[in-house]
C-alpha cells in the first residue's frame, strides 16, 4: 500500500536556474512525456540528469515516485512480493451447546512503487535505472508496449495483470555503462525509450547555477567555471570536474567572504583540495596529474602567483630538528 513517504514533493525550487538550454531540453522531454513516451537522460555524472527529471516532473503536476537503481534489486521490487500471511478465526456459540469454528489463512501481498505508480498514474523517476540487473526492469516492457503490468495472482485482486493509468509516466536517468556498478541495458527496454543525452551545460547555464546554489557573485562564479571548464578540456578524466566542483569552491569563499582571486590563498587552496581529488589519469610512475594541471590553472592561466596558504589549509610533517632545538614544517603542494 502507498503511504505518504511515497510520493516526493514536487513543487518548483526557487534556487533551480532556467537558461535558453535548460528550458529547450525541457520542452522536447515534456514533449515526449506528454505523448506517452517514457524518457532516458543519459549522461556522465554531475551533468545534472536527476535535477533536470524533477524539474520535467513538476510541469506535469502529477504525485512523484522516486527509485534508485540497485544491483540487489528483483522483478519483486519493483512490482511487489509476498509478506507473509493473515490467520482470521471465527468461533460461533450462539447455540450453547454447539461450537461452530472458521479458521482461514490468506498470503499478504505488499505492493511496491511501480504498482502503486502505474495503479494511479503517478510520474516515476527511476534514478541510474542501469544500476538494477537488466532482468529486475523487466517489468517495464509490457508497461510502455501494452499499457499492462503483469503481476502475481498472490495480488489481493487475485488478476494477472494490472492496466496501467493513462496518466502514469517515467523519466529514467542513466550513467554511462564505463562506470563502476552500472550494467548494460536490455535492447528491449532501450528500444522503448526515448534517450536525451545531457553534455555539460554551457558556460552561461554553470555561472547562473554556480551563483544560484552558492550565492557568491557573477564575475567570482565565472572566474571558478572558467577554471573548471579549462581543466575539463584536457581531458584528464570522465568528462570531470563537473558543475559539483564549481559549487564547493564557489561555497567555500562564500563562507570565508573572500573573492575568487587568483593571488588569494584561500582560493588557491580550495581549488586545490576540491580538484586534486577528481580521478585523473596517471604518469608512469602511478601519479595523478590532475595536481600539476590545477597548478597550471592557476599560475598560468589565472596568471597568480603562490601564496603563504593559512594554518587550516596547511599539511605538513616534522622534519628533523634544528641547531636550537625547534621543529620546522615542511609544506606539501603535492
Amino acid at each position: 500500500m502507498q503511504t505518504t513517504s511515497d510520493i516526493v514533493s514536487t513543487e518548483p525550487s526557487s534556487g533551480f536556474v532556467t537558461t535558453p538550454l535548460v528550458e529547450q531540453i525541457t520542452q522536447r522531454a515534456l514533449n515526449y512525456l506528454q505523448a506517452g513516451y517514457p524518457v532516458h537522460f543519459a549522461g556522465a555524472a554531475g551533468t545534472g540528469k536527476t535535477t533536470l527529471a524533477f524539474h520535467v516532473a513538476t510541469q506535469l503536476n502529477r504525485p512523484v515516485s522516486l527509485m534508485h537503481g540497485d544491483d540487489e534489486f528483483g522483478s519483486s521490487d519493483l512490482v511487489g512480493q509476498d509478506s507473509g500471511y493473515r490467520k482470521h478465526k471465527v468461533v460461533d456459540n450462539y447455540i450453547h451447546s454447539v461450537v461452530k469454528t472458521e479458521e482461514e489463512m490468506k498470503s499478504l501481498w505488499l505492493e511496491n512503487r511501480l504498482t502503486t505508480a502505474c495503479q494511479n498514474g503517478d510520474t516515476l523517476i527511476y534514478d541510474e535505472f542501469n544500476r538494477s540487473r537488466p532482468e529486475a526492469n523487466n517489468p517495464f516492457l509490457s508497461i510502455f508496449s501494452e499499457r499492462i503490468l503483469n503481476l502475481p495472482k498472490l495480488r489481493r485482486s487475485g488478476s494477472g495483470y494490472l492496466q496501467v493509468h493513462p496518466e502514469f509516466r517515467a523519466i529514467f536517468t542513466s550513467n554511462p555503462e564505463e562506470y563502476a556498478g552500472v550494467h548494460k541495458t536490455q535492447d528491449a527496454l532501450m528500444d522503448r525509450l526515448i534517450t536525451i543525452q545531457l553534455e555539460h551545460y554551457d558556460r552561461e547555464t554553470e555561472v547562473q547555477i554556480t551563483m544560484a546554489r552558492s550565492s557568491i557573485g557573477q564575475a567570482d562564479a565565472e572566474t571558478i567555471v572558467d577554471l573548471v571548464r579549462k581543466l575539463r578540456s584536457v581531458g584528464v578524466s570522465n568528462s570531470r570536474p563537473t558543475i559539483r566542483a564549481c559549487i564547493a569552491i564557489a561555497r567555500v569563499l562564500a563562507l570565508r567572504g573572500v573573492h575568487a582571486n587568483p593571488e588569494d590563498s584561500i582560493f588557491q587552496w580550495a581549488c586545490r583540495d576540491v580538484l586534486n581529488s577528481e580521478t585523473a589519469k596517471v604518469t608512469r610512475d602511478g601519479r595523478s596529474i590532475m595536481p600539476q594541471k590545477v597548478e597550471e590553472a592557476l599560475f598560468k592561466g589565472l596568471h597568480a602567483t603562490p601564496a603563504t596558504p593559512p594554518r587550516a589549509f596547511t599539511n605538513s610533517r616534522p622534519r628533523n630538528s634544528t641547531k636550537k632545538g625547534t621543529d620546522e614544517c615542511l609544506l606539501q603542494n603535492e
